[in-house]
């Protein structure tokens, strides 16, 4: 009888790819936040229009390591945010998978979609709400929670949590949906081995589908977490206000510098977590497959 595989050595190995995955691609999700938190409305001019233009006006003007603002309570939450998205992705997969032991794309996606809500309710939703505030007022992430709790209190750690939910979980189904299946095709159905190569494009090409599917979604996150999130009475009339204010391409604002930051942090965090995953079964043994 084949063994189902242990949740634990996902969790863990998640845990590991998470950060190396944050610490790398950091840069990049600044300038995507800052980009995203810039309404067009009211003839406001932009400093800068992207990722190029946006890591130079930055450095020229803050300094480099202002672009790793608002890492630390990434950082902080990767690690668990990651444990949570890949162990409970394996849990939840292990329990709806078929009688041949097989799972649809379908199959995948719920996993992935539950998997991604969950993370972003326990870690996600509090941890970019300071991380949004860090990067728009310049502050520490101490400096950003303060003010948070001084201004809205502890409810306010929570601000968007909906919207973050929504594009969390759309975001994980849609990755693990299309990286299942790139799997299964490249390795034959498991007859060949997952190289790193192999898991850093799959990992690439899920973060580039993810993206494209759900960038709505973030968008309206970023918007219901930034300083001015008080004009939106709720998730709801956050995107009827980006539509009709700003309209439809609104939604796409930071698609771009959201690209190149998912796309290689992705390829990363999958060929990463998939590598480790393998290493944790070869040496030892207790990761190896649950009873």
């Amino acid at each position: 009888v084949k063994k189902s595989p242990n949740p634990l050595t996902a969790m863990k190995a998640g845990c590991i790819a998470g950060a190396v995955e944050a610490t790398v691609v950091w840069p990049m999700e600044f300038i995507k936040t800052q980009l995203q938190l810039q309404s067009k409305t009211k003839g406001v001019k932009l400093p800068y229009s992207g990722m190029v233009s946006g890591i130079t006006y930055t450095v020229r003007t803050t300094g480099f390591f202002s672009l790793y603002r608002g890492l630390a309570p990434t950082l902080i939450g990767s690690v668990p945010k990651a444990g949570i998205r890949f162990g409970l992705n394996a849990v939840i997969k292990e329990k709806i998978r078929g009688k041949d032991g097989k799972l649809t794309p379908g199959k995948n996606f719920v996993a992935g979609l539950c998997a991604g809500v969950s993370e972003a309710l326990v870690i996600v939703a509090p941890v970019e709400t300071v991380k949004t505030k860090c990067i728009e007022l310049n502050k520490s992430f101490f400096g950003g929670l303060k003010h948070i709790m001084k201004t809205e209190g502890i409810g306010g750690v929570y601000q968007g949590a909906v919207a973050t939910a929504l594009k969390q979980g759309s975001n994980m189904g849609l990755r693990f949906m299309w990286f299942n299946e790139y799997k299964i095709y490249v390795t034959e159905d498991g007859k060949k081995q997952l190289t790193p190569i192999m898991g850093l494009i799959g990992g690439m090409s899920a973060g580039c589908f993810s993206t494209l599917g759900n960038n709505p979604f973030d968008v309206i996150k970023t918007r219901m977490q930034g300083t001015k999130a008080a004009q939106y009475k709720n998730t709801l009339d956050c995107f009827n206000q980006i539509l009709t204010k700003e309209g439809v391409g609104a939604f796409y604002a930071g698609v771009v510098p959201r690209l190149s930051r998912v796309v290689p942090g992705q390829g990363i965090i999958f060929m990463s977590f998939e590598t480790i995953q393998e290493w944790l079964k070869t040496n030892f043994p207790a990761f190896e497959s649950d009873s």
